[in-house]
């Protein structure tokens, strides 16, 4: 793995990068192993994105894991045959929606680390589904399928969020992030990417043009079940910052081949011109945020030029994914506090905490400081570039009420600073702290999302006919982001989950 200097990480970034008031115990028992046709949520204070200026008190029906009625008026008459769950004191809120997550990267490993310790990855892929609902996520997006079999057995999990996915992802041939891998294997890593006539020379002969043009490759994501479409346009960081990149004409016949397919079309970029480059080739969402500004990084305020991308951003309704967390999990290698968190272990297996603890798990600090660069410098550099720059950007865009979408893109990288579940919950934490109302976090992760990647009939408000992916709150997540962990209980397709039992600590 290609070794940056402590200077390219501090201007630039980088990118390998739910107590219930249960009136019947047994719907949220540790083991959740009851099957109930018919729940009667009553006396709870319902919250639902597309009806923030009517929120009442009311009780919600749930019947075979669809939501059959919504009452929002007190003293509900109980509904026969209904077991019964008070809600009294707390607060309902659509399941939670990540809408970009890698399933089959391991956080703090590379591509061959796992194979050395196969028993602490079996466990953390066990956990991997439960971690996501501890914190609310009852429905997924994975950008970039890299191993389908990971997704197969994450689905075939006895708990787990429903997931949706992008198929595989379409590089540019030899650009990100093939790069990051051997010549000799990028290809089969990535096999949908789009050919480059003029690297005939380094694309194995083995792959023939015609079968990698975007059409082709837009037809296997759609063959595949996809509901999205993910490009790149990135140039790269450090020394590989001459990556090849496509044209707006590539750009044009991806975007053609999405549209014809009714696939969302979502391209990686971060930074000012590849942003530029995605609104004029009409993205549906751009997957990150601003981190790097090019010519304009050492610019202390918002430059005019960004500004009119970003007023053409919020014009033309694109979907805004910040992902500043992404950032914030470099940092966790120069913070001694991370690793110390109280979250942690109930996100990821004891040994897995063991392990990034140790000198081996810490592997990745070195190839983002390579020189020695004090922690406290480190963490300087990227409040001052990557992270400053975002803040900066989600701000004004928060002013202007873009169409946000809240994804994490866990895990980002190599970095054990970007874990699932948790990560959802840091990132909420830094959308407020960039400028978002929690009005704006809350629709972001509910209806925005739901809306924009055409899962709306199922999913992202409490409204009758929707499937009951619920979460219950002692708190309202419109006075204080704090409410994402206040979670009590999770209903997956109907079926109520004790977030206690979620943990990868608990005695389940």
């Amino acid at each position: 793995m290609r070794r940056l200097s402590g200077s390219e990480v501090r201007m630039k970034v980088v990118a390998v990068l739910i107590t219930s008031f249960l009136s019947v115990a047994a719907l949220a028992g540790s083991n959740s192993d009851q099957t109930v046709s018919k729940i009667w949520i009553t006396d709870v204070t319902i919250i639902s994105p597309e009806n923030l200026d009517h929120i009442e008190k009311g009780s919600v029906l749930i019947e075979n894991g669809r939501i059959v009625s919504v009452e929002r008026k007190k003293a509900a008459k109980k509904k026969s045959g209904a077991a019964v769950v008070s809600g009294k004191g707390q607060f309902l809120i659509p399941g939670l929606i990540d809408s970009h997550v890698h399933l089959a990267l391991v956080p703090g490993m590379d591509f061959t680390q796992p194979q050395g310790k196969p028993q602490m990855i079996k466990e953390y892929f066990r956990q991997l589904p439960r971690s996501y609902l501890y914190y609310g996520y009852t429905t997924l997006v994975d950008l970039a399928v890299i191993d389908r079999q990971v997704l197969e057995e994450f689905k075939r999990s006895p708990l787990h969020p429903d997931l949706y996915d992008c198929g595989e992802s379409l590089p540019f041939a030899n650009g990100y992030p093939m790069s990051f891998a051997p010549p000799e294997t990028r290809f089969k890593f990535f096999p949908n990417f789009i050919y480059d006539p003029a690297q005939a020379s380094s694309i194995p002969a083995e792959y023939r043009p015609e079968d990698h043009t975007p059409a082709a490759d837009v037809g296997r994501v759609k063959r595949s079940g996809g509901i999205c479409v993910k490009a790149f346009f990135e140039r790269g960081y450090g020394r590989d910052r001459h990556l090849p990149v496509m044209g707006p004409d590539v750009l044009a016949e991806i975007r053609k081949a999405a549209t014809q397919a009714d696939l969302v079309l979502m391209m990686h970029a971060s930074s000012f011109e590849a942003q530029q480059f995605a609104v004029a080739g009409g993205v549906d969402v751009i997957a990150h945020g601003m981190w790097n500004w090019g010519d304009l990084d050492r610019e202390t305020e918002l430059p005019a030029g960004i500004k009119t991308l970003l007023d053409q951003i919020v014009e033309k309704k694109i979907g805004y994914q910040p992902t500043i967390q992404v950032i914030q999990g470099l940092g966790a290698y120069f913070d001694p506090e991370y690793l110390k968190m109280k979250a942690i272990p109930k996100v990821i297996p004891g040994e897995m905490l063991a392990w990034f603890n140790s000198a081996e798990g810490k592997w990745f600090k070195k190839e983002l400081d390579d020189d020695d660069t004090p922690d406290a410098a480190m963490l300087q550099g990227l409040d001052r570039g990557p992270i400053r720059h975002v803040r900066q950007v989600v701000a004004y865009l928060a002013s202007k009420d873009a169409d946000f979408l809240f994804g994490t893109d866990t895990p980002s990288g190599p970095t054990y600073g970007n874990l699932p579940g948790l990560n959802g919950y840091l990132e909420m934490q830094e959308l407020q702290k960039a400028g978002l109302s929690l009005a704006q976090i809350f629709r972001a992760a509910t209806i925005s999302n739901a809306q924009k990647f055409k899962i709306d009939s199922q999913v992202g408000t409490i409204e009758p006919g929707k499937i009951a992916n619920l979460v219950l709150l002692k708190q309202s997540p419109l006075e204080s982001v704090d409410a994402y962990d206040s979670i009590t209980t999770v209903w997956v397709h109907g079926k109520p989950i004790s977030r206690d039992s979620l943990a990868a600590n608990s005695d389940k």
